[in-house]
This record gives C-alpha cells, sequence and structure tokens, in this order.
C-alpha cells in the first residue's frame, strides 16, 4: 500500500522516506532527492536506482519498481540491461571488435570470414544478444552442446573463438571473469578421436601423374604449373599460390618466404630445381602485372591469387583422391624409403617445426646447400615420367 503522496515528496526532508514494497524516496542533506528501488534476487539485497525525483514522478517511480519487480521474477535482469545499453557491450557486439582488432594479425582473408561466420552461425543465435558481462559457462555449454558430437571440429574452433571474446571483455573491463572454458569442456561429453590426413597419392605414382597431368586435370596452363610448382618445393598450397614475384631469385634460383606467409611464423627459404626455375620463366611470359609485388599464380581476377578450390575442382573432376597438399607427404615418403637423405633435411624441406627443444637448441642452420640437393633429387624423380614416356618438352606451349 502506497505512503508517499505528491505534496510528501515535493516537501521531503533528508533521509529515507518509504513509499512501500521496497520503494523509497532518499533525500540528501544539500536537498537532492531521488528513487531507490530495494529487492532481494538469489537471496541477495540490491538497491537500484531510478532516477531522480526532478525528472521522475511519484506515479512514474511506482510504475517503474513495478516493472523492475516482475522483470526480475521472470528471470531477467533490467539492470544488466541497461547497463549494456550505457556501455557493456552483447556478445555479438563485442565479438565483431575482437574481428577487427585481430584481422591485420592473421594470415589470409579466408580465416578472417570464417572467423566471425562460425559465431554468427553458432554462438550468436544463442548467446548474441546478451551483454558480455552475464554469459555464463552454463549458457556456453549448452550451445556448444548442439554441435559438440555433430561437427566436433566446428565446435572447437568455435568454443576457442567464444573464449576469444570473453578473455577480450574481461579485458576490456565488462566482465570480471575470465572465459570459463576449462569447466565448459568438462561439462560436455568426450569426442571420438578422428585424426584425418590430406589424401596423399603414393610417391611412386608421382611421376607418372606429373607425365600425364595435362590430359587428366583438365584445368589452365597456370593452374597446371602452380600444381606442379607445388609438388617440386614441397610447400604449401597457399604458400605457393601467394607467392609474389620479389620473393624470388631466379638468378641464384632462390624463393625466399617472409614469415609472415609461414604457418610457423618463421622465414623459410625453398632452393629451387632447373624445372622449378624454368615454370617460374614460363610465368614470367604469362604474367599481367609487371609490378615486383605482383602474384606469380595469379587468378581470374587482378590482383587475387589462384584460388585453392580451383585446384580442388581439378582433381575431383579427374577422380584423382589426392588433394595438392598431400604431394607434402609424398616427398616425405620418397625421402625416407627411396633416398639416403637425412631425415631432418627433409624436415627442413617441408618447413617443419623441430619439436624437441633440445635438438632445436643445437639446430638453428636451414641446411640449405644440402637441401637444394635434396630438391633437385627429388625434381628429377618427379620428371622421370616424362623422361621415360619419351615427352621432354619443359613447358607447355602458348
Amino acid at each position: 500500500m502506497a505512503n508517499l503522496t505528491a505534496q510528501e515528496v515535493k516537501h521531503a526532508r533528508p533521509g529515507k522516506h518509504g513509499d512501500g514494497d521496497g520503494l523509497y524516496l532518499i533525500v540528501s542533506e544539500t536537498g537532492a532527492k531521488k528513487w531507490v528501488l530495494r529487492v532481494q534476487v538469489d537471496g541477495k539485497r540490491r538497491d537500484i536506482g531510478l532516477g531522480s525525483a526532478k525528472d521522475v514522478k511519484l506515479s512514474e517511480a511506482r510504475e517503474a519498481a513495478d516493472n523492475m519487480r516482475r522483470a526480475f521474477r521472470r528471470g531477467e535482469d533490467p539492470v544488466a540491461a541497461r547497463k549494456a545499453a550505457k556501455g557493456v557491450p552483447t556478445f555479438r557486439n563485442a565479438a565483431k571488435m575482437v574481428h577487427e582488432e585481430h584481422r591485420p594479425s592473421w594470415k589470409n582473408e579466408k580465416h578472417a570470414a570464417q572467423w566471425i561466420s562460425t559465431l554468427e552461425d553458432y554462438a550468436f543465435p544463442d548467446l548474441g544478444d546478451r551483454p558480455v558481462n552475464k554469459i555464463t559457462g552454463p549458457m556456453v555449454r549448452d550451445t556448444l552442446a548442439k554441435i559438440w558430437l555433430e561437427k566436433p571440429e566446428t565446435a572447437r574452433r568455435v568454443r576457442q573463438r567464444i573464449g576469444t571474446v570473453l578473455d577480450f571483455a574481461h579485458a576490456k573491463g565488462w566482465r570480471d571473469s575470465e572465459a570459463p572454458m576449462r569447466s565448459v569442456t568438462r561439462g560436455l561429453p568426450k569426442q571420438p578421436k578422428v585424426k584425418q590426413h590430406f589424401a596423399a597419392m603414393h610417391w611412386q605414382e608421382v611421376p607418372a601423374f606429373i607425365a600425364e597431368m595435362a590430359d587428366k586435370l583438365k584445368a589452365g596452363e597456370s593452374a597446371l604449373l602452380a600444381v606442379e610448382f607445388i609438388i617440386l618445393t614441397a610447400t604449401r598450397s597457399g604458400e605457393a599460390r601467394g607467392a609474389r614475384w620479389c620473393e624470388f631469385d631466379l638468378a641464384e634460383k632462390v624463393w625466399s618466404l617472409p614469415a609472415k606467409r609461414m604457418k610457423s611464423g618463421r622465414a623459410h627459404r625453398v632452393p629451387l630445381s632447373d624445372r622449378a626455375a624454368a615454370i617460374l620463366n614460363r610465368m614470367q611470359e604469362l604474367r599481367r602485372d609487371k609490378k615486383e609485388t605482383a602474384l606469380v599464380f595469379e587468378g581470374q581476377k587482378p590482383g587475387r591469387p589462384l584460388s585453392d578450390m580451383t585446384l580442388t575442382m581439378a582433381f575431383r573432376r579427374a577422380g584423382i583422391a589426392a588433394t595438392v597438399h598431400g604431394f607434402r607427404s609424398a616427398f616425405r615418403d620418397w625421402a625416407a624409403e627411396r633416398t639416403g637423405f637425412p631425415r631432418e633435411l627433409a624436415e627442413k624441406a617441408l618447413a617443419h617445426v623441430v619439436r624437441d627443444k633440445v635438438e632445436a637448441a643445437y639446430q638453428r642452420g636451414d641446411l640449405f646447400d644440402k637441401r637444394r640437393k635434396l630438391m633437385d633429387a627429388w625434381a628429377a624423380y618427379c620428371e622421370s615420367g616424362r623422361a621415360a614416356a619419351g615427352n621432354v618438352v619443359a613447358l607447355l606451349s602458348a
């Protein structure tokens, strides 16, 4: 039952004046008046400001107090919502901030697009509109549980990205704690361990494949040369497709990849065989952009690299189960089974990071001169199929 009247509010002296059901008029010694609602939420007392009595009438304060009480009974937190409007962002907005801040450090646009799109698909529907300071471990667990077993790899990426957003919010002062990802993971069922490798062609089949590649793949000359170049250099597809002319010293037959383009984050030099250098010479004849920073294997769109899907679809149309990346495995198996080159030489050629800290401490050089002999031997082996077939034409005709 209401206790105050409009006149009593107008002439109230310093102190606390109750209106009933937890609504109070607080008058300071200076005469400033404000409305405060006292409620019990989850067993804890909370005092919530409803505004200045100068701006909020008695009837409006009662209505605001009633709305607050009803919201708490529904399990909502109107105070958190009000804070969100004043500065604490929603999960959606915080994720977009993280995306924009981290984007310059990511190696390619494809990863940047996938980072935010996975959150849009799997996290935003449940968490997107919630203030980041009100997202709990159980909420994250329930969000991930929907795809945890059905799409395990995607679910793990979403888990990592949700954690990144919540940690970012903590660092910005919007959350009292970091992401509770350890407890979230323990609350999810164990995923089946399925380790998948890139499909690889057997090393014994590589020479014949190269000899017949133009007929089998039915692709354009640039795509065919890109595939062969990737095979000969034993590099990753993205490293070759993103190669720029300024990275090459054709006189010395050296390809220097900057650290920012390497998976390991370390600069890597690749010794070029005669055939690999010949491919680059042919690409020089085909190039449209004469700038030093121009792409070697440019796609149909100027300034954009040949797409990974272009190469993938060529293999699929030909009915070849192997992937372009899988030729790195073929190279590694050939080096181990067919040659006497040391294991660490092949690992260096693949730009693999030495995991053993003691071994890494002693192996600081890149063994470049020795790797040149290895890559020349690999090129000779790869081209042996053409020689056996009597096809010794070094390059495709224009």
